[in-house]
């Protein structure tokens, strides 16, 4: 799982952690996968965040997960109180977010019952 932030420098950095991951396809392990490219700290409110979206699924197509993770304070809290997200607010939109998102592969690799 690749996690890309919502913002300008994340996309270069995403595309050059590709060309790493296709050299040790390559040369090192031929059977390495990834497995989604997740956006995160998405702020619907903010151009640059929706233009990020846009542009990630636009040239990765069916490799970006369907889940936005929101910018979320109770995500930012969690750490600071040594929980995961779920356990420090189960109810926030970050942890439904995260839920999605283990929906989401869980029923990419057909294990959802």
């Amino acid at each position: 799982m690749v996690p890309v932030q919502c913002e300008y420098f994340a996309l270069e950095g995403l595309g050059k952690l590709l060309n790493t991951i296709k050299i040790i396809q390559s040369r090192l392990n031929t059977t390495l996968e990834i497995e989604g490219i997740l956006l995160t700290m998405y702020d619907v409110r903010l151009r640059l965040s929706n233009q990020v979206v846009e542009e990630v699924q636009t040239h990765f197509k069916n490799l970006v997960f369907n889940t936005l993770i929101p910018r979320n304070i109770k995500l930012s809290e969690s750490p600071s109180f040594g929980l995961p997200a779920i356990a420090h607010d189960a109810e926030s939109k970050g942890a439904i977010s995260y839920l999605n998102l283990a929906k989401e592969i869980l029923a990419n690799n057909n294990l959802l019952k």
